[in-house]
């Protein structure tokens, strides 16, 4: 049995959203709980991931989407809790145009490499980064980047249900960790 932690972003992923829907399939994830997913604070979303962490029996997995891809970035570069990898969805830009203005704490997340192995999957028409933001975030944390198409901001409302195509890159993300 190994650990996944699933970390929504802003709104913390609802009914459709395919982070939700894969819970609901696979009993080795299970949800961080920060105090509020409307109003996110890095500082509360760290002390989050961090409790959770600490709760894992393995080394765990971190299926990350959106403004949570700041906050691993965010949790990286000083945490001293290991984690065996990171499968990255839709990193949005904070110098973008379209930002999460909700969440001014997590701007500016350090531009280094991620000290685990990572995954970056990008669509080419996320209205909250552009694929060369997520080029370019690939790059500096060191994370294969996959090319999902045109999906959006890959979420509930892009339409992709439980996310097929995503659930097959993160197999084969789990089997090369394991």
């Amino acid at each position: 049995m190994r650990d996944i932690i699933v970390l929504p972003g802003l709104g913390g992923s609802g009914e459709g959203h395919w982070q939700t829907l894969w819970e609901r399939q696979n009993p080795e994830m299970r949800r961080f709980q920060p105090a509020s997913w409307d109003r996110p604070e890095l500082t509360d979303w760290l002390a989050a991931l961090d409790r959770e962490i600490s709760r894992s029996r393995t080394l765990p997995i971190l299926v990350v989407h959106s403004l949570a891809c700041q906050l691993v970035a965010h949790w990286a570069a000083s945490a001293s809790a290991k984690i065996l990898g990171a499968f990255l969805v839709s990193a949005p830009d904070p110098t973008g145009d379209v930002y999460l203005t909700e969440a001014p704490s997590f701007a500016n997340p350090p531009r280094q490499r991620l000290p685990f192995p990572s995954l970056l999957i990008a669509s080419t028409n996320d209205p909250f980064g552009s694929f060369d933001y997520a080029t370019e975030s690939a790059a500096v944390w060191g994370s294969e980047l996959i090319d999902a198409g045109a999906l959006g901001h890959i979420n509930a409302n892009s339409g992709i249900g439980d996310w097929p195509e995503g659930q097959a890159l993160f197999e084969r993300f789990y089997t090369g960790l394991a």
